[in-house]
């Protein structure tokens, strides 16, 4: 079933519209949460509130492409589940260090949620992204999106970790730049 009829189904507030999703983009979205929260269980909690999200997101939202729009969903409640795990520890975990890498390029979290100037930030990394080639692009959005170790990426990509490494020690640093030309303040 294709996206647009998927999305047909939540308007017409079929229950199946949950089922498609699941079996289209359900692997994605739970490999997705794995990668940021390392437990299986978890990950699944996360998946399902994914569902219920979308259910009361569509309708009115209407998004374009389905996949990317769970797949944010996703992203964004494990990030927020992983918050409060870490909080509940008072630990570090090997997601810190990516949050750490990224955060020297980005403003924060909280502060971009609270800014007015939000969307606009989102604009000029989807512009900086876009731009990249596509290996960097790859190697980018495996680390600072899907949340790949450095070692996923490199066997994946065949190639060294310390090739992986100053790809996206490079790559942050020309986003640094970039947002700084914009006149984002990091």
């Amino acid at each position: 079933m294709n996206d647009k009829d998927i999305i047909g189904l939540y308007f017409a507030r079929s229950e199946n519209a949950i089922s498609e999703t699941d079996r289209k983009y359900g692997g994605y979205c739970r490999t997705l949460a794995y990668n940021i929260l390392g437990n299986t269980q978890d990950s699944e909690e996360c998946v399902n509130d994914t569902f219920l999200r979308l259910w009361e997101l569509i309708p009115p939202e209407k998004p374009a492409k389905l996949g990317a729009f769970a797949a944010r969903i996703a992203r964004n409640l494990a990030l927020d589940m992983l918050d409060r795990i870490s909080a509940a520890k008072r630990g570090g975990n090997s997601h810190t260090l990516a949050y750490d890498e990224i955060s020297e390029c980005v403003p924060s979290r909280v502060s971009v949620e609270r800014s007015a100037d939000e969307r606009e930030l989102a604009r000029l990394m989807e512009e900086f992204v876009t731009s990249l080639p596509r290996e960097k692009r790859y190697i980018f959005m495996k680390r600072y999106f899907h949340f790949c170790s450095v070692s996923e990426i490199a066997e994946q990509m065949l190639i060294s970790e310390s090739k992986v490494k100053m790809t996206l020690k490079r790559t942050r640093e020309r986003l640094r730049e970039f947002l700084e030309k914009e006149g984002v303040e990091l």
